[in-house]
């Protein structure tokens, strides 16, 4: 019977989140809900013909796919990893297969990280609950602010409807973008990503993590944002330089920062952004969410049926 490795389910929700009865007794299922790495990684991988990884927790580069000779379908949840070396698997002979999943789940969360900064909500609620001074903050409206969205596709769009719903200016900016689909969104093209920035009251990115991007907001970038502007980060952690990002907040470039994703992951306990005061940031919970999951892990149990019936479905190869 083959054996199935489910990797870094934190929340140990993976089998609750789909009916797995039908693959009970064509496969062996284990469940590890810390991160490993390393050898330790191996170890626990040894004898896995098949992996489900969730998300980007754990990579997948070459020679991790090198250790691992029984391994023969590996399942990403999203049909999208860049933390997986294809042609490494390619090379192994491991079959990579992705999941659908539900719409939006992170254009939600850039609203709750801009609503959060924009009313000072975690502090507020802090000193509630502490028994603390009532009222201490004063907060920002977002009716004629204006809203930058770095990247227009189906996230970007998403949370450029809603700044239009608040009664805000929206512009837009991709090396794509065209003026037609700016215009269909109620928002205006930014000549470049400086211009977007030099306007934006806040800024958003929603733009894929890739060589044209890694880095893509910097030190210069920051140098041109207003000092009481906002950056929203929910896409991926490298797309902004992160000693930059750090320095922009400590400095006072920038008035705040609202971050969903990271450069490592898990953030390490002593990592300088976790004592910014004029930072909000979740764990990367823009996929979390039921519907999400419900989604990811009944695509994980077709796609594993499917490739035990010699079937398989969702093929990613790169």
């Amino acid at each position: 019977m083959p054996t199935c490795v489910i990797l870094d389910d934190y929340q140990n929700v993976a089998l609750a989140s789909a009916d797995w009865n039908g693959l009970r007794q064509r496969i062996a299922i284990r469940v590890s809900n810390d991160t490993v790495a390393g050898d330790a990684l191996i170890a626990l991988l040894a004898d896995a013909e098949i992996v489900v990884m969730m998300r980007e927790r754990t990579p997948f580069p070459a020679e991790l796919f090198a250790a691992l000779p029984k391994l023969k379908l590996l399942v990403t949840t999203g049909m999208r990893n860049a933390s997986i070396d294809f042609a490494a698997a390619a090379r192994h002979g491991v079959t990579v297969c992705g999941t659908a999943s539900a719409p939006g789940t992170t254009a939600e969360l850039t609203w709750g990280l801009i609503h959060a900064l924009m009313r000072a909500i975690p502090a507020e609620n802090a000193n509630f609950h502490a028994g603390g001074p009532w009222q201490t903050s004063v907060g920002r409206d977002l009716r004629g602010a204006t809203l930058g969205v770095i990247g227009l596709g189906n996230l970007g769009q998403r949370v450029a409807r809603v700044g239009v719903a608040f009664d805000m200016r929206v512009l837009g900016w991709s090396r794509s973008l065209t003026e037609e689909t700016a215009k269909s969104l109620g928002a205006d093209r930014a000549a470049t990503l400086h211009d977007l920035l030099k306007q934006s009251d806040i800024v958003s990115i929603h733009v894929p993590l890739n060589a044209g991007t890694r880095g893509l907001i910097g030190a210069a970038e920051f140098a041109v944002m207003k000092p009481t502007a906002l950056l929203i980060n929910t896409s991926r952690g490298p797309i902004v330089n992160e000693a930059a990002l750090i320095e922009a907040l400590t400095a006072g470039r920038i008035a705040g920062a609202g971050l969903d994703v990271f450069d490592v992951e898990p953030l390490p306990g002593d990592h300088p952004l976790r004592g910014l005061p004029n930072l909000i940031a979740t764990p990367h919970l823009g996929y979390v969410t039921q519907a999400n999951y419900r989604a990811y892990f009944t695509g994980v149990v077709e796609d594993i049926a499917r490739w035990l019936d010699n079937d398989p479905v969702r093929v990613i190869t790169g």
